[in-house]
């Protein structure tokens, strides 16, 4: 005897395809800090992308990844950490394929501000001490942080083979883009949520919540004992929470 499949219905949507996730590393990490997370990510069944941001100028690691985000169908939603919250309000200024904006231990700056601004903004950010200078040749410096300061200043809740292995191959960021004024911040029309981060020496907790509460943020999730590398210390928290801004 032969089974009888109903056919569908026209109540019976077809499920719309989950939106492509953006991860946009910041300064001092590489796109591998996100392995955690893509890892979880594509177990969902999540498309995912984690750039590899340039960390030369504000102005431009924002260019490039719009660039990215111009290659992508459908919607997207993007995350981003520390300097890479400064690039993702920049890049997803003005495209109608963006429908979240992630931000974790992240900056999220308004018109004008800095990187240097936010992260001085209340007591606290300590990582100054930490960092070595390398002369670029044009009046710029790249910053590096000293290898045997990352993991205490940077990472400290993180495994120590880790952070050592991190320490080695952290990428370094131009001191220019840190310095570089944000232009118009896409968080200004569409939906953001926040990830803080209590132990944070790089992005004090104070400025975190205050950048979470000016973005009217459609969700703050605070991780009290997590240091600045919560992309690789907790990355299903980080998991959960881009989940929750994708559905």
């Amino acid at each position: 005897m032969t089974a009888v499949v109903p056919s569908a219905t026209a109540d019976q949507k077809p499920k719309p395809p989950k939106p492509t996730v953006v991860l946009v590393h910041g300064a001092f990490a590489e796109s591998a800090s996100w392995n955690g997370v893509v890892k979880r990510l594509k177990r969902k069944g999540y498309p995912v992308i984690a750039v590899a941001n340039p960390l030369r100028s504000l102005s431009g690691d924002a260019a490039y990844v719009r660039q990215v985000l111009s290659t992508i169908s459908g919607p997207v939603v993007i995350a981003g950490h520390s300097y890479g919250g400064m690039v993702l309000s920049n890049a997803a200024t003005g495209n109608p394929n963006v429908k979240g904006l992630v931000y974790i231990a992240s900056f999220a700056p308004e018109p004008g501000e800095s990187t240097f601004d936010l992260a001085n903004k209340y007591p606290g950010n300590v990582l100054g001490e930490a960092l070595d200078k390398i002369e670029l040749g044009d009046g710029t410096f790249d910053l590096v942080i000293q290898q045997d300061k990352f993991r205490s200043y940077f990472a400290a809740d993180v495994a120590r083979d880790t952070a050592e292995l991190a320490a080695a191959t952290q990428r370094p960021v131009r001191d220019a883009a840190l310095a570089e004024a944000s232009g118009p911040p896409a968080w200004h029309t569409i939906p953001s949520w926040f990830l803080l981060t209590g132990k944070d020496k790089t992005i004090p907790l104070e400025a975190q919540q205050f950048m979470a509460k000016r973005a009217k943020a459609r969700g703050v999730v605070e991780l009290p004992r997590a240091s600045h590398a919560v992309t690789v210390s907790e990355p299903e928290a980080v998991t959960d929470l881009i989940i929750r801004a994708a559905r």
